[in-house]
């Protein structure tokens, strides 16, 4: 049985890869399990999307100024936790741009993790090519 553990709200700093910053502040801080929700803007993106007939991620990268939303969760992948993270970007049109976001460089990035805690963290295993996926069970808690 798990619960919620800690709650962390931070700003990433102008400049930082996102992605990469929030990989090292999870291992940093012990967080194995867990949400996260993202509000800000990126510079220069790359996206990705899953070819399902390849089972290869298609990367799409984006130069400019996006306005962020993103949504994710925390896990362990090959024993180091990890962020899976997919994201909705808006450009100064008002168009909308989603995907599994691979790379971002940040103009602001407010974040709020919530960790997870449990006997057993849920580990991702490689699936279907390039896919790595929480294994088909349940994990359950009373927050």
């Amino acid at each position: 049985m798990g619960g919620r553990g800690k709650v962390f709200v931070l700003r990433v700093p102008e400049g930082e890869e996102l992605l990469s910053y929030l990989n090292e502040f999870l291992e940093s801080n012990s967080v194995k399990m867990g949400s996260m929700f993202i509000l800000g803007s990126l510079k220069k993106v790359k996206l990705a999307y899953l070819n399902v007939k390849t089972g290869e991620y298609v990367v799409n990268e984006m130069e400019g100024f996006y306005e962020l939303l993103g949504l994710g969760n925390v896990s362990l992948k090959e024993g180091k936790p990890f962020a899976h993270i997919h994201i909705v970007l808006g450009d100064e049109g008002g168009r909308a741009y989603m995907g599994h976001l691979v790379e971002g460089v940040v103009f602001v990035a407010e974040v709020v993790i919530v960790e997870f805690t449990g006997e057993e963290a849920l580990e991702r295993r490689r699936e279907y090519g390039s896919l790595w996926l929480w294994p088909l069970k349940v994990w359950s808690s009373t927050l």
